[in-house]
């Protein structure tokens, strides 16, 4: 497994929190039936994970990672996510990136809570793919894999937050009719980052939607619109 490894375990283990272990199965419904059952918890925070990250990070070796990603307890598995973001951002050359990518696809099913989607998909898939063919992302979005279809829409937030929104209007009405408020939320959001920043894009994408639109998926969309215009949208009077 490797001593670095073992020192990043020995650390967080030091910050568990029975009380915040026993309350997290619930939050992150790794109960039975839930998404994420059979997920385990130890109660570290996501502050304390990170300063674990910046610890490690430049010492570990993306071999050693791949333990950490893909073991059972829940913050070992952020936490290495913590740390392959900042390797890729402190990356010098873009063989270095394209590692660091292939690992993260490689080991894309260990990616399967929201928050380790969202911590991860668009500094890494995103980030990479702004400047590349992004039909990775499409096929994500086909796959039938709720994290893969969730990293496949957060990656867009990269994209968003260069003025480029294309790919999320695509992949939000590809992804329009999905059964799972975990993907109605994501869109939700994706579609309000757009909207922050182009209003008219977004207003234009829901006039043709709303109607279809699951109503989780509505009002993530819609949250910060005037009072007024939230109300027209939510009696369908748009």
């Amino acid at each position: 497994m490797g001593i670095v490894v073992e020192k990043i375990q020995e650390d967080l283990l030091d910050q568990a929190d029975q009380e915040k272990a026993e309350f997290l199965p619930k939050f992150f419904q790794a109960v039975p039936g839930g998404y994420a059952e059979g997920d385990e918890f130890i109660g570290v925070t996501v502050p304390n994970q990170r300063k674990v990250a910046k610890k490690y990070y430049r010492e570990i070796t993306l071999d050693e990672l791949e333990h950490l990603l893909q073991a059972t307890i829940h913050e070992f598995r952020l936490t290495a996510l913590f740390i392959l973001v900042l390797k890729f951002e402190k990356a010098e050359c873009d063989t270095e990136r394209e590692g660091i990518v292939s690992f993260y696809i490689d080991n894309i099913s260990c990616v399967n809570n929201w928050d380790l989607v969202d911590s991860s998909a668009f500094k890494i898939l995103g980030a990479y793919l702004f400047d590349k063919p992004r039909t990775l992302l499409y096929k994500f979005a086909d796959s039938g894999d709720l994290w893969k279809q969730r990293i496949a829409i957060i990656s867009t937030f990269y994209f968003i937050k260069q003025h480029d929104f294309q790919d999320t209007l695509n992949l939000a009405e590809k992804l329009l009719q999905h059964d799972h408020d975990l993907i109605h939320k994501a869109v939700g959001w994706m579609l309000r980052e757009v909207g922050k920043r182009d209003f008219k894009k977004e207003y234009e994408f829901l006039k043709i939607h709303y109607q279809k639109m699951p109503r989780t998926m509505l009002r993530y969309a819609i949250e910060k619109f005037d009072e007024d215009l939230r109300k027209q949208f939510l009696k369908g009077q748009i």
